[in-house]
């Protein structure tokens, strides 16, 4: 079983539930700046040409980093990252999602359509004349989770789960291509010290 692996957030998140799982997986470093995962051998692994994949020993190929962490868990269920029971499973994905649709998903396209045109523009769909509005929508996003936060530790309860892997993992991202966490997010400003100051996070920064 090995990680095929590059520079960026998804790759960070996979590599973040590794690390908290106290796990070590041999790593194929892929060159993304010079599009090899747009290109065979990569894409024969991955049609979709996105990094990571998990390969497995059958030689089965593991795209979608939810997927590869979902398999991860159920192959080395503690500690529970996702949720050891069904309640606890349900709740953080639930906000694994909303994670997923507030802020990557729209912080993702106003880079690509931005700071990140130049790299992208050939590759995907890339939005320009939206990016400024996926960035506010991001921004919405994560005020909108720093309402819900409360007094919780952590995005879907007490202990840390994919949900905080995952948002960590933008936050990090944002605040490298010029859309970092505002300063009146003071619930996720907190958060997000007590996620920079875990083992996982220095080990994959």
């Amino acid at each position: 079983m090995k990680l095929h692996t590059s520079i960026g957030p998804n790759p960070r998140l996979v590599n973040l539930f590794i690390a908290e799982k106290g796990l070590s997986l041999p790593t194929v470093m892929v060159d993304i700046i010079a599009g090899e995962n747009r290109r065979l051998p990569f894409l024969a692994m991955n049609p979709a040409g996105g990094t990571p994949v998990l390969e497995l020993d059958d030689g089965t190929a593991l795209a979608e980093t939810v997927a590869i962490c979902e398999w991860l868990e159920e192959a080395h269920p503690a500690p529970a990252l996702i949720g050891a029971t069904a309640r606890e499973r349900a709740i953080t994905r639930m906000w694994t999602r909303r994670v997923d649709l507030l802020v990557v998903q729209p912080m993702t396209a106003g880079f690509r359509g931005a700071e990140g045109l130049p790299l992208f523009k050939d590759r995907l769909r890339c939005l320009p004349q939206a990016a400024d509005d996926l960035k506010l929508a991001a921004r919405e996003g994560l005020a909108w989770l720093d309402r819900q936060l409360g007094e919780r530790r952590y995005i879907a309860g007490d202990t840390v789960s994919l949900a905080d892997l995952l948002l960590f993992s933008f936050v990090e991202f944002g605040a490298q291509v010029g859309q970092p966490l505002d300063a009146g997010n003071r619930r996720l400003a907190a958060w997000h010290d007590r996620m920079a100051s875990r083992p996982s996070a220095v080990a994959t920064a």
